[in-house]
């Protein structure tokens, strides 16, 4: 077997003398990046090599990562590549990640590519449940994310939908609340739409400062016993040490400043730490295995180094760097400023040109209802004419028939005065008659005797009736004749004009209007100023986003954390504020603490 093992070893490193080269997969968290390296490359060699493809100068926050059994190991910088417990399948596949996290990421971080490889690598551990985040904290990160990748919030292009393919929150959050993902969507677009005039740089760094506040963000946990053989997890993050029980990483039970340790060691699974208080004794704890007190240290001398350095004045490399990226981001500003001109310059043509098109349909509609209001004024106009040549002429009728009928009364007033003298004289004759007859018949009487007399007085008689009959019929005549005397003319229709009605095509008119163009009484708002700082109102928005999804939350569904979260809430309990509450007493008695747990 062993005899086996060794020529298979034999046969390998043969062919790596062989082949001079062996092919190396860097996956990062943007891209995969295939290398051909030599064989005796260290792991700086390889280190550096990936840096500078990257552009990344920030080298002391990365490192080259790999997986080695259950757990997880980092390259060594001083040994060869293919001398350590790298996979030895070609290529050989190694992770670039933060291997170290800063205290204040808008402090520390300058290089723009720095920036943007720690937002993507934390975004990653917030939705793969690593870092625990708050629901709140998590809807308000989810908009910054969007805003980092689709820049400014523009309602025509960001319609509803847009976010339906994306992964911005921790699938506990989903299951924690009855919200359907339109719901989500809503509440993550209205804080998305509030990050307006911020960068892609800048959406990230407001991603890192909300994130570096969340109680497990740059922690590693490692399960560990005290001398008691209580199992507990010890927490390795930027500040110090910090000791967690299993079921609670959120709130440490005591914690150890880096500035507090004067010495870090391992022997075999025991590890050992000097408090820099020589009058503390030295506490230890142990491991389940020697390849994790391996990891241990190296995460403990690298945030030590760094720890050290933030407090030091900075290097020339660092200071130079600082330098360009102050210009870089004057110039960034510059040309933003320059951008942001353009763009409002641009906003303002557009506005015009839509009040500009507005103005000029709302003329043609003008326009169109003047032209329909003419036609029709013509229309009326014509109609009037045709009404007044009408009226002209029924006026001219009447006026005929107004003299006609005056001829008719003059007339009518002649036979009337000649029936009246025919009439006096009949009178005045058969008043004669009467009288002549009167006579007649007494001279009658007296001539003749009673019998002759009676015979002509009965003659009389009947003449005197047949003159009586004769002067009925007479005046029975003469009022037929007077009758037709009594004449009036006809009255004039109600639509028609007066005998003195004088019409002229002048006095026709129409008074048309000109309809008054209408202005804008409102000028279009411009945008609002520039959105605050968000460390400024950080809590007030976390607290709103809430209060607005509470009612909605399943209270079953909470995970311990969850719950852990809540309690330290309620008492007020923040990560930096529990730091320095632990801090405040003696290394001594925290080192006893420590024991007892």
């Amino acid at each position: 077997m062993a005899s086996a093992l060794a020529a298979k070893m034999g046969f390998n490193s043969l062919l790596r003398k062989q082949a001079k080269n062996f092919k190396v997969r860097i996956c990062t968290m943007e891209s995969d990046l295939e290398f051909s390296c030599e064989n005796k490359w260290k792991g700086k060699d390889l280190f550096d090599f990936v840096c500078r493809t990257l552009g990344l100068r920030e080298t002391w926050f990365f490192g080259l990562q790999y997986n080695i059994k259950d757990t997880v190991a980092w390259l060594k910088m001083e040994k060869k590549v293919l001398d350590q417990e790298v996979p030895k399948e070609e290529p050989i596949t190694l992770h670039f990640l933060a291997k170290f996290y800063p205290e204040n990421a808008e402090e520390e971080l300058v290089q723009d590519i720095t920036q943007h490889l720690f937002f993507l690598q934390v975004k990653n551990k917030i939705l793969e449940e690593e870092i625990h985040c708050p629901p709140e904290a998590s809807v308000l990160l989810a908009s910054y994310a969007v805003h980092a990748k689709y820049g400014d919030y523009d309602p025509n292009v960001h319609k509803p939908g847009f976010l339906v393919e994306e992964e911005l929150l921790p699938k506990r959050v989903i299951n924690l609340y009855q919200m359907t993902a339109e719901m989500w969507e809503e509440r993550i677009t209205a804080c998305y739409s509030e990050h307006r005039g911020r960068t892609r740089d800048e959406a990230e760094m407001e991603y890192l400062k909300i994130a570096q506040d969340l109680d497990m963000y740059g922690v590693n946990y490692f399960v560990i016993r005290n001398k008691k053989g209580t199992d507990l997890l010890l927490g390795v993050d930027a500040l110090g040490l910090h000791i967690y029980e299993p079921d609670n990483r959120l709130t440490p039970k005591c914690s150890f400043p880096w500035n507090e340790i004067r010495n870090i060691s391992y022997s075999d699974k025991e590890f050992t730490i000097k408090p820099l208080d020589k009058k503390t004794n030295v506490f230890k704890f142990n491991s389940s295995r020697l390849r994790v007190n391996k990891l241990i240290l190296q995460l403990c001398i690298g945030n030590h180094d760094l720890f050290m350095r933030r407090r030091r004045v900075d290097s020339l490399e660092v200071q130079q760097m600082k330098a360009q990226a102050r210009e870089e981001r004057a110039r960034k500003q510059v040309e933003r400023q320059r951008l942001q001109q353009e763009k409002q310059l641009r906003e303002e043509a557009e506005r015009a040109r839509d009040e500009l098109e507005r103005r000029l349909i709302q003329l043609q509609d003008e326009a169109h209802m003047a032209n329909d209001a003419l036609l029709r004024s013509e229309q009326t106009a014509d109609l009037l004419a045709e009404k007044a040549q009408i009226a002209e002429e029924e006026a001219k009728l009447l006026a005929q028939k107004a003299a006609e009928a005056e001829t008719e009364m003059q007339r009518i007033k002649v036979t009337a005065i000649r029936g009246q003298e025919e009439r006096r004289l009949m009178e005045q004759k058969m008043l004669e008659a009467e009288m002549l007859a009167l006579k007649m018949a007494e001279e009658s009487e007296r001539r003749w005797g009673q019998e002759e007399g009676a015979k002509e007085a009965e003659q009389l008689k009947q003449d005197l009736q047949e003159a009586r009959e004769s002067e009925r019929r007479a005046k029975h005549k003469l009022l037929e004749i007077t009758s037709r005397a009594v004449y009036t003319s006809p009255a004039l229709p109600a639509d028609s004009m007066p005998p003195d009605f004088s019409f002229s095509r002048e006095n026709l008119s129409f008074d048309f209007k000109d309809t008054d163009m209408k202005r804008l009484s409102m000028e279009i708002e411009k945008e609002k100023v520039e959105y605050m700082e968000k460390s400024k109102h950080l809590q007030e928005q976390l607290n709103e986003l809430k209060t607005e999804i509470e009612s909605l939350k399943l209270k079953e569904r909470e995970t311990p954390l969850d719950v852990i979260h809540n309690q330290n809430t309620e008492q007020g309990t923040s990560k930096h504020s529990n730091f320095k509450k632990l801090t405040l007493q003696s290394t001594k008695s925290r080192v006893a603490f420590f024991e007892e747990l």
